[in-house]
C-alpha cells in the first residue's frame, strides 16, 4: 500500500473546506511525528524515540497489514472505583464533564418533572473544532444551531477577539449540550501520544512486560485507573512485541463502537436499542450519538429500565457504551528496534509533577491525569 496522501478528518466529516483539510492533515501529521520523536532524552529517560510507530503520510503500509480495534467502556472507571454505590457513581458522573474521561462525554435533557427525555454523547476531539473554527467559523455556528440549540449565537461561541471558546455556554455542562470533548485529557493528541509510547517494548530484569498494569506502570503513558489507557497501551504493545511497525488507522479519532442493551426493557416491549441513533461520522466512524424515544411512542427515556431500574442518569447508559480506536500494524517480524531495559524516568521537576498528578483528586472527585496532553493551539492556522 502506498503512503497516504493526507490524513482525513475524524469520522470522514465533511465540515472542513480545502484549506481546513490541509490544516487538519498538517496537525495530525505533525503530532504523529512529535510522538515518534518522543520527549527530550535529556529530561525523560528510556522513552524515545518510538521507532516502531510511523506516519502514514511518510511511510508506506505493507501488504501484511492488520487492523486492531481496541475497545473500552465509556463510563469513567476512576469514578466507579472511588464511589460507594451505583447511585453515587451515576450522580458523580452526571454532575460534571470534567470527570467523563474515557473519551466520551454526555449531556442530559429532562422534562418539567425531571424525567430524562434525551441523552447526547460525543467522542469528537477538541482539536478538530479548533481548526474548523479557524478556517470556517460560520460552519461552527451552523453545527451548534443544528445539534445543540437554534438559540446559539456567534458571541456565545467566540471571544470578542474572535477566538473559539471550547468551553462555551452550549458545551460546558451536562445539561446544556455536548458538542465535542472538553475534559482536559480527552484529546486526539493524548490518543496519539499514548499509542506511540506504548510501542516501546520493555524488558526488565530479563523479563518482557506484557500485562496492562505492569506496562502502564513502567512506561507511564496514562492513568492506570482508567478503562481506556491501560487497555489501549496493552493492545498496542502486543503488536509491538510481534516486531511490527504500528500506527493509528486513518481517519485518526475516537469512535463509538456499540451500545449493548442486554437487560433493558421498554414499557411497550419495543427494542430499546432502536432509540440509539448516530448523528455524525460515517458508518464505520461514529462520533456523535443520541438516546431518545420519539414523542409518538407515549413514553420517554426515563421510563425505560436497565436491570429493573428506571434510567435516571445519562451515566447508566454510558455503562453500556463502548468506545474504540483502531491501530494498524505491518511488517511483522521485521522490526530490529531493541526493547528498553529500564522504565521511563523523569527529571526531578517532571517526577514531582507526575507524582502529584497521579495522586491528586479535587473535592469534586476529579482525577488529574498524568497523560501528556498535546496542545492543538500549537498548530494554529495563520
Amino acid at each position: 500500500m502506498p503512503t497516504l496522501d493526507a490524513y482525513a478528518p475524524p469520522g470522514n466529516l465533511d465540515d472542513l473546506d480545502d484549506f481546513g483539510r490541509k490544516a487538519w492533515n498538517t496537525f495530525i501529521s505533525n503530532t504523529v511525528d512529535e510522538a515518534i520523536q518522543g520527549p527530550d532524552p535529556q529530561q525523560v529517560l528510556n522513552d524515545s524515540p518510538r521507532l516502531q510507530f510511523y506516519n502514514l503520510t511518510r511511510t508506506n503500509t505493507d501488504t501484511d497489514v492488520r487492523h486492531a480495534p481496541i475497545k473500552w467502556t465509556a463510563f469513567p472507571r476512576v469514578i466507579k472505583i472511588t464511589s460507594i454505590s451505583d447511585l453515587q457513581r451515576w450522580q458523580r458522573a452526571d454532575a460534571s464533564r470534567d470527570v467523563q474521561d474515557e473519551y466520551c462525554e454526555w449531556s442530559v435533557i429532562r422534562d418539567g418533572a425531571g424525567k430524562i427525555t434525551q441523552v447526547t454523547f460525543t467522542s469528537e476531539g477538541p482539536e478538530y473544532w479548533e481548526i474548523l473554527a479557524q478556517t470556517n467559523p460560520g460552519k461552527v455556528l451552523e453545527l451548534y444551531q443544528k445539534f445543540i440549540s437554534p438559540d446559539a449565537r456567534k458571541e456565545d461561541l467566540f471571544s470578542p477577539s474572535g477566538r473559539y471558546e471550547p468551553r462555551n455556554k452550549w458545551n460546558n455542562s451536562t445539561s446544556h449540550g455536548a458538542m465535542h470533548l472538553i475534559q482536559p485529557n480527552n484529546t486526539l493528541g493524548a490518543e496519539i501520544e499514548l499509542a506511540a509510547a506504548a510501542t516501546i517494548r520493555r524488558v526488565i530484569n530479563g523479563q518482557e512486560l506484557t500485562t496492562e498494569q505492569e506496562l502502564i506502570a513502567c512506561s507511564k503513558y496514562g492513568a492506570p485507573e482508567r478503562n481506556s489507557d491501560p487497555h489501549i497501551g496493552a493492545g498496542v504493545n502486543a503488536l509491538a512485541r510481534q516486531k511490527a511497525d504500528i500506527s493509528l488507522a486513518d481517519p485518526v479519532g475516537l469512535y463509538f463502537d456499540d451500545l449493548s442493551t442486554d437487560g433493558w426493557e421498554t414499557p411497550d416491549g419495543s427494542d430499546p436499542k432502536s432509540y440509539w441513533t448516530y448523528l455524525r461520522g460515517d458508518s464505520e466512524h461514529r462520533v456523535r450519538a443520541v438516546y431518545e424515544v420519539p414523542p409518538d411512542k407515549g413514553f420517554g427515556v426515563g421510563d425505560i429500565t436497565i436491570g429493573g431500574r428506571t434510567i435516571e442518569f445519562g451515566a447508566q447508559i454510558a455503562d453500556f457504551i463502548t468506545i474504540r480506536l483502531t491501530g494498524i500494524a505491518c511488517r511483522f517480524g521485521d522490526s530490529t528496534v531493541p526493547p528498553q531495559i529500564a522504565c521511563k524516568e523523569f527529571s526531578a521537576v517532571d517526577m514531582r509533577e507526575e507524582s502529584f498528578n497521579a495522586a491528586a483528586f479535587s473535592s469534586s472527585g476529579r482525577f488529574l491525569d498524568p497523560r501528556p496532553t498535546l496542545s492543538y493551539r500549537s498548530s494554529r492556522v495563520s
